[in-house]
């Protein structure tokens, strides 16, 4: 059975991650500080919560000299900071194959605000646990984000387009990235990096300033308030719904790109390759909720007008398809926050 640590793994990706990888029958471990991470996303899963400073203690009582017998169907979730020594100490033990890098300080604005804060964890702390998965894991997984572009002007834009981040948080993205190529060529690792695109999906709650806009108009839906219209609604975006990404983190992970010497630190755009506008989402709400009501804001000051991703790569490098497109993602998702449609 495949071994895996998921950081960030009780988080809207990661929860997601989490059961799929289950499913496949993956033995898993999750790491998360909580900071916004829920319990709840991770239902249906037969889990055991181990606080981080009795992990070597759990460990050590419960399979001293075992490879790991516990009920593979049983995850743990170990609660507390990724680069913690202990989970270090857990990498360098063997315990994984694989390491799924999801967890981040993802919210941009708040990047602006405290870049030294945010750089110690999505760089600092990174580099640490990169440090402790060399020689003792097969792959890393890392989650990078779209906005390293800053706001290509070809669309769809491919990986070999210049990076130009806009903000710290997409700069330490864009720097995982750079150190990722560096390791795989000093140390004994393979790193893979994934450039989400608008991941959006059940799990993904949508009443914080940091929401994408399809949770925070399901929210605004749920509360009977009206959906926030930045601008004309004009912008668009390559919308991914987050099965998609779930199956390109898996995807990738399982592999065959050792046997051409590895991944390399080589990013892969992960969206699905085409763009819809905020009008053409609010539209809809107003279709299918007779009670949709929109108050229009300014525009937001640096927002990029469109995105649209070349997935040409991920798809020839290690077969991702996006199988569900952004309207049958949409209906999935307005399904999970149980609003369902007026009656026509």
């Amino acid at each position: 059975m495949k071994r895996a640590l998921v950081t960030g793994g009780c988080g809207f990706i990661g929860s997601n991650l989490t059961h799929s990888l289950v499913d496949k029958g993956w033995i898993v471990d999750v790491v998360d500080d909580m900071s916004s991470g829920h319990l709840e996303l991770l239902e249906g899963l037969k889990i055991r919560v181990i606080p981080i400073a009795l992990l070597g203690e759990f460990y050590s009582q419960r399979y001293a000299g075992t490879n790991d017998t516990r009920d593979p169907n049983e995850v743990h979730i170990i609660e507390g900071d990724f680069s913690h020594k202990n989970i270090l100490n857990n990498v360098c033990n063997n315990r994984y194959d694989v390491v799924f890098h999801q967890a981040a300080i993802p919210r941009v604005s708040f990047s602006v605000e405290n870049p030294s804060f945010t750089t110690d964890v999505n760089v600092s702390k990174t580099v640490m646990l990169f440090e402790a998965c060399c020689g003792n894991v097969d792959r890393i997984v890392f989650a990078s984000s779209s906005s390293v572009y800053g706001g290509a002007e070809n669309l769809p834009t491919h990986e070999s387009t210049s990076k130009s981040p806009k903000s710290p948080y997409a700069w330490q993205k864009s720097a995982i990235e750079d150190l990722s190529k560096l390791f795989c060529k000093l140390y004994d690792i393979d790193i893979v990096c994934l450039r989400y695109f608008n991941v959006f999906g059940p799990g993904q709650y949508g009443n914080s300033p940091y929401s994408t806009a399809v949770s925070a108009w399901c929210n605004a839906i749920k509360m009977g308030v009206p959906m926030r219209s930045d601008g004309d609604g004009t912008q668009s975006r390559d919308m991914c719904y987050v099965d998609n990404v779930i199956s390109a983190n898996i995807l990738a992970a399982e592999s065959d790109q050792a046997r051409f010497g590895g991944f390399r630190g080589r990013c892969y755009n992960i969206a699905c390759g085409d763009s819809t506008t905020n009008n053409e989402i609010i539209d809809y709400f107003q279709k299918i909720f007779s009670h949709a009501a929109v108050i229009d804001a300014p525009w937001r000051t640096g927002d990029v007008m469109h995105t649209q991703a070349d997935i040409t790569r991920a798809t020839e490098d290690f077969g991702y398809n996006p199988e569900v497109r952004f309207w049958k993602g949409l209906e999935k998702t307005i399904e999970w926050w149980n609003i369902g449609h007026d009656e026509n």
